[in-house]
């Protein structure tokens, strides 16, 4: 955030796919009894809908609202809605709510049509609101302990744990080694010990060298014995 107070990652809002939700059915207010909404919101990864099919005005979106039509015939009609893009966001914090707006836009500069409220909260709700106006924008609001600054971000690897790695590396090499050594198994007074021989260092460069090292070639005469 701006004001210092920490990292909020909208991205471990929404699950393995990266949906906050799916065709989650809404209440639309002015909608007919025979039509039914349903939302697809991504916080951060842009989406399709539907995935098999190319071409639609909900290609690459943040929000997208499924609208079908159930008419005489048996198969419904579906209409996609584009409600919103990931390009120009607008983001607005409320220290003293502890909530997070975001807005988004079907284009750069335009009046948002989606606009999600994260709150900060240890419970997990998720509410919405759609009128079919262009003036009122669809409001979502999200109630998540990961709306919380700083936590549910991921920490970064550090030098520690660098070091850590390399170490367990080194002492896999070592033991990889040992075991490919003669007699890695030394009975000592103190037990049967794991390591590799003293000259296992010498022996991996003579082998190194051995190889690579030309072969001279001997010639052979044979001699005839005169009478």
């Amino acid at each position: 955030m701006m004001d210092g107070s920490g990292i909020i990652d909208l991205g471990a809002l929404g699950d393995a796919d990266g949906f906050l939700e799916h065709l989650k059915p809404l209440r639309s207010v002015g909608s007919l009894a025979t039509t039914e909404v349903m939302l697809s919101f991504s916080p951060c990864q842009p989406f399709s809908e539907p995935e098999d099919v190319t071409g639609t005005s909900c290609t690459d979106v943040a929000a997208c609202l499924v609208v079908r039509f159930h008419k005489n015939s048996s198969r419904p009609m579906d209409r996609y809605l584009n409600y919103g893009r990931h390009i120009d966001n607008q983001f607005y914090y409320n220290s003293s709510t502890k909530t997070l707006s975001v807005s988004y836009s079907v284009l750069a500069y335009n009046h948002p049509l989606t606009v999600v409220h994260y709150h900060c909260s240890p419970n997990r709700s998720l509410s919405s609101t759609l009128t079919f106006s262009a003036e009122v924008p669809l409001q979502i609001w999200v109630e998540s302990p990961c709306a919380c600054p700083n936590a549910c971000t991921l920490e970064d690897v550090g030098p520690g744990t660098i070091l850590l790695i390399i170490l367990c590396l080194s002492a896999t090499a070592y033991f990889i080694l040992g075991a490919c050594a003669l007699r890695p198994f030394r009975t000592r007074r103190a037990g049967v010990q794991i390591a590799p021989e003293d000259s296992v260092w010498c022996m991996l460069c003579y082998q190194f060298t051995d190889r690579h090292r030309p072969r001279r070639r001997r010639h052979y005469s044979r001699r005839e014995d005169t009478l």
